[in-house]
């Protein structure tokens, strides 16, 4: 059993509070803290948790959190994560690991010279349409990959969201915000990038936010909401991504995988579940497969589980801060090629994480 001190109890919070109350059975919640403590407090009060922390300090000076779950906005990740590991605290963090490959680097060596893990979002990967994927592949079922796709095309976020102009700030911008999804999920399915290149650009100046309460209010835009990246793949395959929060609608996938025997159709990567889709030449169309994992539902603190579980066994968390720091890198490294009109070669490397079993009880991690 690992304990979790919370830091941040915003929109995403809430997913996590329920799941760690009543899905993962080795995990539990010491505390929360807010900067707006009428957040935590209502927090505490609906899933019955017994601490509200006047801030995250009095959080990191207490004994019995083993890990600070770390859900506060991009641009605050880095100094809540420096002051978390600091403390000797094990750290699962939201994405990105950092706002810019630099805090990424610094957050990893810290933790290398504290002996402590990281690991983070997204977990979506470790669901049943992405392991499902994974194992189509692992089978040969596309044959020899030679490239991959990704799109994820909207119009932004101020027409919805309560508060979004962080969205177009330090640590925002598409990439950033939904690049992680989505380059985790190759990365797990094809392994590590050697090399990126890439265009963006910021189409919009300026942003009107229509939704409440902050209606009519006008954002300046200061980060890419417009990118494009191509990578070339330690295993030889090519895969190209879109992001943006630009375009208002588009007719493209979330994912396909590109094989020597057929095409694989990859489920939105911001989810659990499926479809999962399988073209071959046998077939001649595509054919809907069954899941064959857990975590089809929304199970958002799966990674943080998994990480307890790691902790516990003295192995690699399969959402680990080296994947969360190459994904970084790859991210940053687009908007790097860009701007130096150049090729990005990546400093870092990983393994690809190591595949779900299916458990013996849902819920609890076996190794």
């Amino acid at each position: 059993m690992k304990n979790i001190g919370f830091v941040g109890c915003g929109d995403i919070s809430g997913i996590y509070l329920k799941n760690i109350t009543s899905l993962f059975k080795d995990l539990k919640i010491t505390g929360v803290c807010d900067l707006i403590n009428e957040r935590a407090e209502k927090a505490a009060k609906e899933y019955g948790i017994k601490t509200v922390y006047k801030d995250m300090h009095e959080l990191f000076a207490d004994p019995q959190v083993d890990i600070v779950l770390n859900l506060t906005r991009p641009y605050e990740h880095y100094d809540v994560s420096i002051a978390a590991l600091t403390a000797g605290k094990h750290l699962y963090t939201e994405k990105p690991l950092g706002a810019s490959y630099d805090e990424a680097k610094k957050i990893m060596a810290l933790a290398k010279e504290k002996n402590l893990y990281v690991a983070g979002a997204p977990d979506t990967f470790l669901g049943a349409g992405l392991q499902t994927c994974r194992k189509l592949i692992d089978e040969g079922a596309v044959g020899e990959v030679f490239g991959a796709s990704a799109y994820m095309v909207c119009r932004g976020h101020e027409s919805w969201h309560p508060d979004p102009e962080f969205y177009y700030k330090y640590g925002g911008g598409p990439m950033l915000d939904m690049g992680p999804y989505y380059l985790t999920a190759l990365v797990s399915l094809l392994g590590a990038v050697k090399t990126v290149t890439g265009m963006t650009k910021i189409s919009l100046a300026e942003r009107t936010i229509t939704s409440q309460p902050k209606n009519g209010t006008v954002i300046k835009v200061d980060v890419p909401t417009y990118v494009t990246g191509i990578m070339n793949f330690q295993n030889g395959a090519i895969g190209t991504i879109f992001t943006t929060f630009d375009v208002h609608t588009a007719q493209v996938p979330r994912i396909e995988i590109y094989g020597s025997e057929g095409t694989l159709c990859v489920p939105d990567p911001n989810y659990f579940d499926g479809p999962v889709r399988l073209f071959t030449g046998e077939t001649n169309e595509f054919i809907k497969k069954p899941l064959q994992f857990e975590y089809s539902e929304n199970s958002r603190g799966l990674g943080l589980a998994d990480m307890a579980k790691a902790i516990e066994s003295n192995r690699c968390a399969r959402a680990s801060g080296g994947l969360l720091l190459h994904v970084n890198e790859i991210m940053t490294g687009f908007h790097k090629a860009s701007d130096e009109q150049n090729f990005v070669k990546m400093q870092t490397t990983v393994e690809r994480p190591e595949p779900m079993a299916i458990p013996t009880v849902k819920g609890i991690f076996d190794n």
